[in-house]
C-alpha cells in the first residue's frame, strides 16, 4: 500500500489551522500561522522530496508483484494467484494514480506558462 503518513500530516496541519482561525484563537492571542511555522520547520519536506516518496513507492509496490509473479510462476508453494493478481492491481492502480498526478502537473505548469507577465 502506498504510504500517505506526509499527506496526513499536511491534511492534519491544515485542519488544525483552519480550526484554530474560525475559533477566534488567533485574534487575541498569537498567530496560529506563526505557531505552526515552528512546527513545519521541523518536518519541512520540499515538494520535490513529496513527490520522489511516491514515486519510490510505486516503484516498491510494482517491485514487490513483479517478485510475487516471479515466484508463483517458478512454483512457489507460499505464494499463491490472488496474492499475485492483488498484488498487480495494487501496482496498476498506484501506476495510474502517479499517472494521474503527473498529468495534473503538466497542465499545472502550462497553465502557469500560459499566464500573462
Amino acid at each position: 500500500m502506498v504510504e500517505r503518513a506526509d499527506i496526513n500530516s499536511v491534511l492534519m496541519q491544515m485542519r488544525t489551522i483552519q480550526s484554530q482561525v474560525q475559533s477566534g484563537a488567533g485574534i487575541s492571542g498569537p498567530s496560529p500561522i506563526a505557531s505552526n511555522q515552528a512546527e513545519l520547520k521541523t518536518d519541512r519536506t520540499g515538494f520535490g522530496d513529496l513527490l520522489k516518496n511516491a514515486v519510490d513507492s510505486v516503484n516498491e509496490v510494482q517491485g514487490t508483484a513483479k517478485k510475487l509473479a516471479t515466484a508463483y510462476e517458478k512454483g512457489d508453494p507460499t505464494v499463491d494467484l490472488p496474492q499475485v493478481m492483488i498484488a498487480a492491481q495494487k501496482a496498476s492502480v498506484s501506476f495510474q494514480a502517479m499517472t494521474q498526478v503527473r498529468n495534473r502537473l503538466v497542465s499545472a505548469y502550462e497553465d502557469i506558462m500560459k499566464m500573462p507577465i
